[in-house]
Formats: structure tokens, sequence, C-alpha cells
């Protein structure tokens, strides 16, 4: 069969995050079954018009406001695809409508509050309002999603069939659970692109929170974006460049070791469509404290595999690590159940499923286009 995903990124964009990982996961795996797999995106500076990626044929044309017509105009002229993966980030492809073919949409979170953090009024305020208008307009149209909480904001916006599929992760867990004493100083880590959305802020905030209680503590910033410079900058008005560490984006071996050794995992994010990060910490024996979000309270069970903040304050996160330091014993317990249950979320897990229902999408009638 032939399998097509739109989405605005690809794993080579500069951009590129979480929802392109996962996305190569499961096209890859795909590919490794005999289909035929593409990946169509924007083209960005100094990327090929195409390349394979892991089996993957990825092919970019157009950028903002161009690419919808480009990926179109290029579709033209492929042989007839069995289905077409429409992925959104706030604005989606409309492929339903033009494909030809039967589709799915794949969505990691719906954006709400996001908005407010890369746009200022009155844009913020249409975009939100695009987006739930959008999801009406896709209503009759298969979605597939990770988590609950998009299940339910999706359903408010009046769509009817949705799929959960659980992202998976490429972090084997460690074969046995090393011992990690829960003592000062705290190593905090933080993994995520810097952007505002992710709110690193408040986790150099939070730092200075322990810091000021009299509780010792580091923490390590991996990851690169936008917002770094204020972030260094942050981290020089609070007097904390003694106790925080920005080692920019890290091979895939050294974040797993920078994991290992944390005591906590910190996710600060305003929604997330799950929390790659927090599985891929706990596969190495490390549980996160979170805010109380969509997304991040499925990834993190609260005083189960880790904490979930009573609010999202620099403050609020503080005071769950503090009183973490009150029950090592739960500490210990935290790292076990989250590195038990990150095993149920590796790739050879989640891919079985996820093709499975992928292949059946594609042999469906295509009767039910909208």
């Amino acid at each position: 069969m032939r399998f097509l995903m739109l989405n605005w990124r690809d794993p080579r964009n500069p951009l590129a995050g979480g929802a392109e990982r996962v996305t190569l996961g499961y096209l890859a795996a795909l590919a490794r079954r005999g289909h035929e797999v593409f990946w169509f995106a924007n083209q960005f500076a100094d990327g090929k018009t195409e390349e394979i990626i892991d089996g993957v044929k990825i092919v970019r044309g157009g950028g903002i406001g161009t690419s919808v017509a480009k990926a179109w105009r290029w579709c033209r002229t492929q042989k007839p695809f069995d289905l077409v993966m429409d992925q959104h980030h706030g604005i989606p492809w409309f492929a339903p409508w033009w494909c030809g073919t039967r589709s799915v949409a794949f969505i990691h979170e719906v954006l709400g509050p996001i908005w407010n953090a890369f746009y200022p009024w009155p844009l913020n305020v249409i975009g939100r309002w695009q987006e739930r208008w959008t999801h009406w307009l896709y209503r009759r149209v298969p979605f597939w999603t990770a988590c609950q909480s998009t299940v339910d904001s999706l359903r408010e916006h009046g769509v009817r069939d949705i799929t959960i599929i659980p992202y998976g992760v490429d972090t084997a867990a460690l074969p046995k659970l090393d011992e990690k004493p829960l003592t000062q100083p705290l190593r905090l880590i933080v993994v995520s692109r810097l952007a505002p959305n992710k709110r690193v802020d408040h986790a150099i905030r939070s730092l200075k929170c322990l810091l000021d209680r009299k509780i010792e503590a580091s923490l390590k910033i991996i990851g690169a974006g936008e917002v770094e410079p204020q972030l260094r900058q942050l981290v020089e008005v609070l007097n904390l460049s003694a106790h925080v560490i920005f080692t920019g984006p890290l091979p895939e071996e050294k974040k797993d070791s920078c994991l290992q050794q944390a005591h906590f995992l910190l996710h600060t994010s305003q929604r997330e469509g799950w929390g790659l990060n927090v599985i891929e910490a706990n596969a190495m024996g490390t549980p996160a404290v979170v805010y109380p979000v969509k997304g991040l309270i499925e990834s993190t069970l609260h005083n189960e595999t880790g904490l979930v903040a009573q609010a999202e304050t620099p403050e609020s996160l503080a005071d769950s690590i503090a009183g973490s330091l009150r029950s090592p014993d739960k500490y210990q317990m935290y790292r076990l159940k989250a590195w038990e249950r990150a095993k149920t979320f590796h790739w050879d897990v989640v891919l079985p499923r996820a093709c499975d229902w992928l292949e059946s999408q594609a042999r469906k009638s295509p009767s039910d286009r909208p």
C-alpha cells in the first residue's frame, strides 16, 4: 500500500521536535512492513527537495501559505495513495477535500492557550477561533491522537471518530534500576525545545525558589530554541549561573545518561500532546515533576510515577520537589513504577497496533470522505 503524511516539518527541519520524532517512528514502521511511505513537508534553507530517511521518502515544497498548494500539485503527479495522513499543528492541510482518497487526521494536542504564547491579540483569538472551526469542519474525518485530554478537547469541538494510539519511545528502559538516593544537592533536568509555550523560565524560577529555601539544587537544560537568549538572561538576573547549565541539543546516548543521573525531570509546558521526555526519563529511572496541564497529567501519574504540581507556578513546582525530600521511600517507589511503566511505551510495544490501525484505515471504502 501507499501512504502519505502531510506535516509542516520533517525530521531534518531545524525546528523539528517530538512531533516529528514520533511521526517518523510510525512511518518507518510502515516502510519496514513493505509499504511505500511518503512525507510531504515545508521546504527550509539548505533542505534537499527529496531524500530518504529510515525508508520514508521525504518530499519538500513551499512554505507558510504555499505548501498546501504545492502538496496538492505534487500529489496529482503521483500514483494514487491508499491513505493520506493530515497532521494538524494549529492549521491543517485540508487534505480530505483535495487528496482524492481515504484520509485521517493526526493531532498531538489542541493548541488552545498555546496560541497566546506565540501571537498577540487579536491574532491569538483568531487562531483559537480558527482551530475550533477547523475541527468542526473535520468532524466526520477519523482522528488519531495519543491521549485522552486531546480526545476530550476534540469532542468539545464536534469531532466524532477518535482513536487513541500511544506514542512510543526509542529509549530502552535500563535493564536494572540503579541506586539513586534522594539527597542534596538535587539534580534537576529539563529536556525541551526552548520555545515560549514550553515555559522553561518557570523551571528556572522554581530552582530559585528551592535555593531560597536553603535546598541545594542544580538545573541542566537540554535543548535549543528561539527563547534561549532570554532564558540565559534570566539565569544571570537571578544570579543562578553557578547552578544552571545549558547543554544545547545532545546525542541520544548522552541525553539518556544525563536523564539517568538526574533526580527529577521538570516539565512546565502550557499543554502537551503527551510528553515524550517524561517517558524517556522514566525509562532511565527518573520520575518527573510536571505542571497540571493536559497531556502531562497522563504521561505522569501523580503520586505513582512522579508528581503533578497543584498549580502552574514555579512556587508550586518547588513545593512538590521540596516535599519529596521528606519522603525518600516514596521517591524510590516513583522511580520503580515509572521505570516499569516506561517499558510499555517502547516502540516495540506500540508500533504493531499503530500499523494495524493505519492499514485498516487504508483498506476502508473512500465513500465516506467529507
